[in-house]
């Protein structure tokens, strides 16, 4: 959703703070946070309104804190319409499953997250939905070579789920409507403030809502935006018909981690860039794969598109067999072995088990391993890497 000219806030941290404020607060009882309702049941004024859609009338995404999560999250994803899922895989599934039918084709970067993959190549297949995968640096010429008729989705990541991989968005975008295709961006590396797929042509942008919006791993929660109300409708419709619903209290934590995103994120950004410079001089580091270095193949693709860099990247070592691997990492103290990312804490894991390529085969010199720049002072951090690595000498 664009700035109205009249709007006097302009910048993305004020205008955060105060999206998604609810409504019809009395001035005398007005809180900070939105209004936190907790109920299935809602109670109507009237045996008319039983069957009024035009105003909620049960509780399942309808409350005054689902509403204000819905318009923080348009301002932020500069949309007119936002869809709630239970995680970001919920809504990767929902976006793709509101646009396709059985005879559709969908065409995906190689580079997908891997759970969006295995619903794509299971239970997409099984309802008749074919997809084929390009290679995730595929340029908008060769993507549009490969559109059919059957063609519905292209379903693109930028950067591509852990290895990095940058897509020409705008591009891809423009070749996907001359020739009459959807098109869907899983946005969640840049947070929905990094970069806006929907400034620049995509027709969906899915978040997992779960990272740099939550913020503290502790909540899953995904997103669906769009701008086109037909698409809007279609997404009602999948989240009505499935019975899909947030709790409000998971809303609530995510309209609270809206309000501190955009200073949290500048934070990993510096700390992940300063990480990643300093990794890149290592003797044991082959690669380092992060968009904002200048070395880095998809550099200038991030530098034309987006504003800044969250906190995850990746990082290629030397050869080296998987004890020294698991010896890097079970010297780590500050980075926690886990999955997911975009919490205060940092973390880290081995990636090579969990990288599946079918349109073009991944290469790197050695073990891959993906990082996670928290919110911890990067002398730490890098004093921590620094004991991990001597670990990984010591057992290559």
């Amino acid at each position: 959703m664009a700035t109205s000219p009249s709007d006097p806030f302009k910048g993305s941290s004020t205008r955060l703070i105060r999206a998604g404020v609810a409504e019809g607060q009395s001035q005398k009882l007005r809180t900070v946070g939105p209004v936190l309702q907790r109920a299935s049941t809602v109670i109507l004024e009237s045996a008319a309104s039983l069957y009024d859609e035009t105003n909620p009338t049960y509780g399942m995404n309808t409350l005054s804190v689902h509403d204000a999560l819905r318009a923080g999250l348009r301002e932020l994803e500069h949309a007119n319409h936002v869809a709630l899922f239970s995680s970001g895989l919920a809504a990767c599934a929902g976006a793709i499953m509101a646009v396709v039918q059985a005879g559709d084709e969908v065409l995906a970067a190689d580079c997908v997250y891997g759970p969006t993959r295995r619903f794509c190549d299971g239970l997409m297949k099984r309802f008749g939905v074919a997809t084929h995968y390009f290679p995730a640096t595929a340029t908008a010429e060769e993507i549009d070579a490969l559109i059919g008729d059957r063609t519905r989705l292209i379903v693109l990541e930028s950067p591509g789920s852990i290895t990095f991989e940058m897509q020409d968005i705008p591009a891809i975008c423009a070749v996907a409507k001359r020739r009459g295709v959807l098109t869907m961006v899983d946005n969640t590396w840049a947070a929905g403030l990094l970069f806006r797929p929907l400034d620049h042509g995509a027709d969906l942008c899915v978040h997992a809502l779960t990272k740099y919006v939550c913020g503290h791993s502790d909540v899953f929660l995904g997103s669906v935006a769009t701008n086109d109300s037909a698409l809007a409708a279609r997404l009602n419709s999948l989240v009505r018909d499935t019975g899909i619903s947030i709790s409000p209290d998971d809303a609530f934590q995510a309209v609270r981690g809206l309000r501190t995103m955009a200073v949290r994120l500048e934070r990993h950004g510096t700390s992940g860039i300063e990480l990643a410079r300093w990794l890149a001089h290592r003797p044991e580091t082959a690669r380092v794969l992060h968009p904002a270095l200048e070395s880095y193949s998809g550099h200038a693709l991030w530098k034309r598109d987006f504003t800044g860099a969250c906190g995850l990247f990746g990082l290629v070592l030397q050869p080296a067999p998987e004890a020294a691997v698991h010896a890097f990492l079970n010297r780590l103290e500050l980075f926690g072995l886990g999955f997911s990312w975009g919490g205060y804490e940092s973390l880290a894991i081995h990636c090579d088990p969990q990288i599946k390529r079918t349109a073009a085969p991944w290469r790197a010199e050695g073990p891959l391993i993906r990082l996670h720049v928290g919110l911890e002072d990067p002398a730490d951090l890098i004093a921590d890497l620094t004991a991990g690595l001597a670990a990984f000498s010591a057992a290559a």
